[in-house]
């Protein structure tokens, strides 16, 4: 670590980077994509777990009631983000074939990650009570929202269908074992709540998005077909559009002045697409149509914003660590 230091390289971006190659060069396939699907599940299971220890009821109470940032991020992400979608249908087909433009509207219109999320919310030293209700809110909402909003915006060659496992899932997966820890955190605070842990379970969880991002890209074959120049349009498309989010999110978080904690929950849950939700809907959405080529601007764009937010959160959580340092070391001087 301190070799990484001293190079100025951050770790966690390292690891997320072996994590993508892993994927890339040891895909997991049949059992094994089975085994990888079930720990990333039982991962984020225990790191909302931690997360209920962590937070007393008072303060998760707290972020139920701060309606103001989560509008903001449903605004981000369910109304600003469908309108950058639309506005590029100019792209086509200078920039963008008719598929892949449909695949870049289509990440448009899903909700927020929410693993992810609330991991960088927590590296970087933010709110995350607030960040676990907005991001479980904006996938809840999403079940139902994006399917309608492709109606709307969008032709499909079926109905737009929404299974109640989806639900139930979100449920059993986050918000159980979040109210488990609440239950149980005067019994297991000490024991659960140790911040090393966390910093483990939080980075091991986003390992596991990414590898299993990666991995079931390579097992569908997802890349293969594509001409280098519309991969890299994607990108840059891509790019352009994230960067056009955080800025617009990070200047709406000051104009409506909200504190640091609250500008990093709004800039990390309103600028994601949450590949876990885009990837089985769009098989119910697009039945007949190429899905792997409409779902390929999202699993790009899945990438973008996983690296761009891990340098984010690494760099403001260190900057926060740094200053309370400073704190601590003037207190102890005296």
């Amino acid at each position: 670590m301190n070799l990484l230091a001293k190079l100025r390289i951050d770790g966690f971006l390292l690891g997320l980077f072996a994590a993508m190659a892993i994927g890339v060069l040891l895909p997991a396939r049949g059992d094994a994509g089975e085994a990888v699907e079930t720990a990333t599940k039982v991962a984020i299971a225990v790191l909302f777990l931690l997360y209920g220890t962590r937070l007393e009821p008072r303060e998760a109470l707290e972020g139920l009631k701060h309606w103001r940032l989560h509008t903001t991020v449903l605004a981000a992400t369910f109304v600003l983000f469908p309108l950058l979608g639309l506005a590029m249908k100019m792209l086509v087909p200078s920039v963008l074939t008719d598929e892949l433009y449909t695949g870049m509207l289509y990440l448009c219109l899903l909700p927020s990650t929410v693993q992810s999320s609330i991991a960088f919310t927590s590296i970087a030293r933010g709110n995350v009570a607030a960040a676990v209700v907005s991001a479980s809110a904006s996938n809840l909402l999403g079940i139902f929202l994006t399917p309608l909003l492709v109606t709307l915006l969008m032709t499909t060659t079926g109905a737009a269908t929404v299974s109640a496992n989806s639900v139930l899932e979100i449920v059993v997966q986050l918000l159980l074992p979040f109210l488990a820890g609440q239950l149980l955190r005067s019994k297991l605070h000490r024991v659960l709540s140790h911040t090393t842990l966390t910093k483990v379970v939080d980075r091991g969880s986003v390992y596991l998005v990414v590898y299993a991002a990666f991995s079931a890209g390579m097992a569908e074959h997802i890349w293969t077909g594509m001409k280098v120049t519309n991969v890299l349009a994607v990108i840059a498309v891509s790019v352009v559009l994230l960067a056009v989010v955080l800025g617009i999110t990070a200047g709406v978080a000051r104009l409506l002045k909200f504190d640091r904690a609250d500008r990093i929950v709004i800039i990390f849950c309103g600028s994601k697409k949450s590949l876990a939700t885009g990837l089985p809907m769009a098989t119910v959405l697009f039945a007949g149509h190429p899905v792997g080529l409409i779902v390929l601007p999202l699993m790009i764009f899945h990438q973008i914003q996983l690296i761009t937010c891990a340098m984010l959160a690494g760099r403001w959580g260190r900057q926060v660590d740094a200053e309370a340092a400073e704190v601590d070391l003037a207190v102890a001087r005296g």
